[in-house]
């Protein structure tokens, strides 16, 4: 359960209707299964809207592209409603609803209920007391009946159930105006999930708060040590003084994280988490009828309470730039930020929705020809987050070598004065509203998508305002260059917030200490008679689907080049790719070439040209290089297929040298690989290559700086010229037939006579792990982030449904062993995971990687505890009758579409398959029994030497301690990026 830090570009925004949207936009009443429900006419998502007796709002859309339902179940209720001597309570509080009721996390209430009352009172006593000797008295109290009461606890019973029913996505998430509850469930678990939610919201128990109090202390730390985090806090805070957007965290202080109140967060609860201040949406495949007829029955207990809305003084203007500064490890970078009008102003979030594009859409904004493609800074970006009371109209960079963050801030805002003065195209605005409708198609095909447009309206108060939704894209067209300039020139002048990400020291930084925890018991084997009977409730099996490659697929030829085509029977997108048989371990300047192309030009178009020329037809083209494979990838609307394919088959064949933006561009590589050794999860990463291939590994081979130095212009794009030379597959997935297909395609690529053989591949081989190693770099942080990474057997596709099996029972989720012990049990830390990972080719060998991120203080006892589940599998045969029964349900409705048939075939063929896998692992899942599982262990990770990957800061942990784990290897960075 994370915190949502999500920057929004609404595709589904508000708008004023012009008398046209008015016309084909309106709202209808309509009764169907003895409910009336409202929609909008025309809305692609034909959502229904839903208001129960007792004030829930219910929101339906359909989509039966696949037997699964996303739901959301949110409330308006975030950080902006914590009282302000508890912050953070709303998060605390999504967290505790994962803990069960009377009904279920419980062995016994009657004997747990008085524990969790004394627990409940220990901590307002806790609270009131200032003096640090009784603080520690009162705490030790709570530790002590805590771990009393956990004895009658069924730790992770939620998921237990949700993974038995094949949830996927078992999340939540609370922000400044809402806490989402998150699954992703078959369609055929409708009742299950809809008893278990209502059970869930009916009387919530907060156990095992003490231990998941210090799961949230790690997320704070975690916070501490994400320099992008502490940029959008200052920034929030600073264009918002009064606003509780700025002045409360959704995580909350460090002093009101060490004094919660169980009492005050139950107040929070019985105010906040009522029907008529909760939405619950559902998209997907489901008979609505049913669905809300079963949410009715399930919710109607909920009463309806007045609820008391956060409306805020009005934020006085900001006359002058606000400057801050941020300081820590990571590179430096700039932010500028405007505060805007908020959702409710619904012409506001138009325009708004507009100028981000004209400023950023990646090809033809300003900020993209003007800077980003001119390569005038290391990097250029637009964010516009739409809250209810405010937005938030953003620019940031990042420097370029030699270059200065003032002189990146000028820049940025010389964009602003372009728009200020309309000298921008006004045809702009219809290639503007052209990509937004192929993100719309694109958009549908998610359910994810839906429901979070969906919810999104709801929590705004905008789930009345759903005809200027579905019309947002039309009423862009509408937006006229005049108010677009007028409303740049009231809202973008000096009134803006500055911040600095300057490198260096963060002297502000407030640890939130450890508390003494005595382990608590997780009873992996209890199960409440509530789950029983969940487990029992009779659902209509679901049917897998195998994909036969045969049939599935269809295949032709062009030339020497073979064709794979699956036809797209739902909309008028398609999407193109050569996928050729070369890659960076063939060629390192592969990458490079393909990162070149985009700024270069040919004799007919300049690079800006071809950006407006793609961005004007809706459609995209990417150049990629990976290890073994290039791919070039064409897509957009099938209309302009042909202008697309020959644009770019001529830009591939005519590109031309240009010598300033190749100086450019390896400046900017050269900073961007500076800035790679100041990121810590960078760091992390080649830390872990190193760990497993050795010194010469993937992550490391890399032009060396003398290579990069000596490349020319005319050697990049001799490669760029020649590279559909090489073998390649086409692949083609749209609406035309195949033999439409692979006409219109012979005619516009052109093929050699024959293939030029690729270069032979540089080989990377898997190191053995003959005894303990420990591999650490330094990085200034507050947390220590361990990996353990052991190589073993070669691929063997026999073993792949037990090692599915092992991983989701062992460490691949909030269910399994490793995630109840290290962090419910022992509250050692926020995230936690061990899994056998499975290599993507024939030959290559299985790794075991297993990571712990703690506070340094928690280093020890945090190894300590993944050596132990590593060295002895526990056994709980609920447990795994659990993870057998989620592996079911997954596979059953799991259904691989679109273009994901064809590179599902491809990535078997890479493993020596000619077959759906997936058939075979579900086949073989009643077999398999725990002691296959304990087996497996044994052979591969029980009492076996690791390689412990660990990155901390030198002066936080006891360097004698890693002496402990193995012998002790300090890497630097140069040895870790190769330069």
């Amino acid at each position: 359960m994370s915190l949502k830090r999500v920057v929004l570009v609404l595709l589904f925004a508000c708008s004023i209707l012009g008398a046209t949207a008015q016309e084909k936009y309106q709202w209808k009443e309509a009764t169907s299964g003895g409910y009336t429900y409202k929609y909008v006419t025309n809305d692609p998502m034909k959502a229904r809207f839903y208001t129960l007796k007792n004030g829930l709002t219910v929101i339906l859309s359909v989509n039966k592209k696949e037997p699964r339902i996303q739901t959301l179940i949110g409330t308006r209720a975030g950080s902006n409603n914590d009282p302000k001597d508890h912050t953070g309570l709303a998060h605390y509080l999504e967290h505790l609803l994962f803990k069960g009721t009377e009904k279920y996390g419980s062995l016994d209430w009657a004997k747990e209920k008085p524990l969790i009352n004394e627990i409940s009172d220990l901590y307002d006593k806790y609270n009131k007391t200032t003096d640090p000797a009784a603080r520690k008295a009162v705490y030790h109290a709570i530790d002590s009946v805590s771990g009393i009461a956990a004895k009658y606890a069924i730790a992770n019973e939620y998921d237990k159930m949700m993974a038995g029913m094949g949830a996927q996505g078992t999340n939540a998430h609370t922000w400044v105006e809402e806490t989402i509850y998150e699954e992703d469930i078959p369609s055929n678990a409708i009742d299950k999930y809809l008893a278990v939610q209502a059970e869930r919201f009916r009387d919530p128990v907060f156990r095992l708060f003490h231990t998941e109090l210090e799961a949230v202390y790690e997320e704070k730390n975690r916070g501490l040590d994400n320099d992008g985090r502490k940029v959008y806090e200052t920034m929030l805070a600073a264009l918002f003084p009064t606003h509780n957007y700025g002045q409360q965290s959704t995580i909350g202080t460090v002093e009101h994280l060490k004094n919660p109140n169980l009492k005050v967060i139950r107040d929070f609860y019985n105010t906040y988490y009522v029907p008529n201040n909760m939405a619950i949406v559902m998209a997907g495949d489901f008979d609505p009828d049913y669905v809300i007829k079963t949410i009715d029955q399930q919710f109607g207990y909920m009463k309806a309470k007045p609820v008391k809305e956060y409306k805020p003084a009005p934020e006085a203007p900001i006359t002058s730039p606000v400057v801050k500064e941020v300081y820590g490890p990571d590179a430096e970078s700039i932010e500028i930020a405007f505060r805007t009008p908020g959702a409710l102003d619904t012409k506001s979030t138009l325009i708004q929705g507009v100028i981000s594009a004209i400023l950023q859409n990646g090809k033809a904004g300003l900020l993209d020809l003007n800077i980003n493609k001119q390569q005038k800074v290391l990097n250029a970006g637009v964010s516009n987050l739409t809250l209810k009371d405010y937005s938030v109209f953003g620019l940031s960079g990042k420097a370029k070598q030699g270059q200065t963050l003032d002189e990146v801030k000028s820049l940025l805002l010389s964009q602003l004065d372009i728009l200020k003065k309309g000298d921008f195209d006004e045809s702009l605005v219809k290639a503007i509203v052209n990509n937004y409708k192929l993100s719309e198609i694109q958009s549908l095909e998610s359910n994810n998508d839906r429901a979070t447009s969906l919810m999104d309206a709801f929590i705004k108060s905008r789930a009345k305002n759903w005809t200027s939704d579905v019309a947002f894209v039309d009423e862009m067209g509408n937006v006229t260059k005049k108010q677009i300039v007028d409303f740049a020139n009231k809202y973008f002048g000096n009134n803006y917030v500055i911040v600095y990400k300057r490198k260096g020291e963060d002297k502000n930084i407030q640890k939130v200490e450890k508390p003494a925890i005595t382990p608590v018991e997780v009873n992996r084997e209890a199960q409440s008679p509530f789950l029983v009977k969940i487990a029992e409730m009779p659902a209509t099996p679901v049917k897998p689907q195998w994909l036969d490659y045969q049939k599935d697929i269809q295949k032709s030829s062009i030339g020497n080049a073979d064709v794979l085509y699956v036809q797209n029977k739902d909309n008028g997108l398609f999407r193109l790719y050569y996928r050729f048989d070369v890659g960076n371990w063939n060629d390192k300047k592969l990458a490079l070439a393909a990162q070149y192309l985009q700024f270069l030009g040919t004799d007919k178009y300049s690079a800006e040209q071809i950006s407006k020329e793609f961005y004007n037809i809706a459609c995209n083209f990417n150049v990629s290089a990976t290890n073994e494979n290039t791919t070039i990838s064409i897509t957009g609307l099938q209309e302009n297929f042909d202008k697309a394919v020959s644009l770019f088959e001529h830009i591939i064949a005519n590109c031309q040298p240009n010598e300033a933006a190749l100086a450019a561009l390896k400046g900017r590589i050269q900073k961007a690989r500076a800035d790679s050794k100041l990121n810590k999860g960078a760091i992390l990463k080649g830390l872990n290559s190193y760990a497993m291939y050795g010194p010469k590994n993937p992550f490391n081979y890399s032009l060396s700086q003398a290579e990069l130095e000596a490349i020319t212009a005319t050697e990049l794009v001799n490669i760029l010229h020649s590279l559909t030379n090489y073998k390649h597959t086409i692949i083609y997935w749209g609406p035309k037939s195949l033999d439409e297909a692979t006409a219109d395609i012979k005619k516009l690529h052109t093929l050699p006579a024959s293939f030029t053989p690729a270069p032979p591949a540089v080989v990377f081989t898997k190191t053995n792990q003959d005894k303990n190693q420990v591999l650490f770099t330094n990085y200034d942080m507050v947390q220590t982030e361990v990996n353990w990474l052991r190589n073993n057997d070669a691929y063997d596709p026999a073993k792949t449904g037990l090692i599915s099996l092992f991983n989701s029972y062992f460490g691949g989720g909030m269910g399994s062993l490793v995630f109840q012990t290290i962090r419910e049990s022992k509250a050692l830390a926020y995230s936690t995971y061990a899994v056998y990972y499975s290599p993507d080719k024939k030959g290559e060998r299985y790794s075991t990687l297993a990571y712990v991120g703690s506070q340094a203080d928690k280093m020890n006892d945090a190894i300590e505890a993944m050596n132990g589940l590593m060295n002895d599998l526990p056994r709980s045969d609920k447990l795994l009758a659990t993870a057998k029964e989620g592996m079911k349900q997954d596979i059953e409705t799991e259904r691989i579409t679109n273009d994901g048939i064809i590179f599902s075939y491809l990535a078997a063929k890479k493993l020596g398959l000619d077959y759906d896998i997936r058939k075979q692992v579900y086949e073989s899942i009643d077999g398999m029994t725990f002691d296959n599982v304990k087996q497996f262990h044994n052979q591969y990770l029980a009492n076996k030497p690791y390689t412990y990957c660990i990155l901390a800061s030198e002066a936080k942990i006891n360097q004698d301690d890693l002496k402990k784990y193995g012998e002790v290897k300090k890497l630097s960075l140069e040895e870790i990026f190769g330069y």
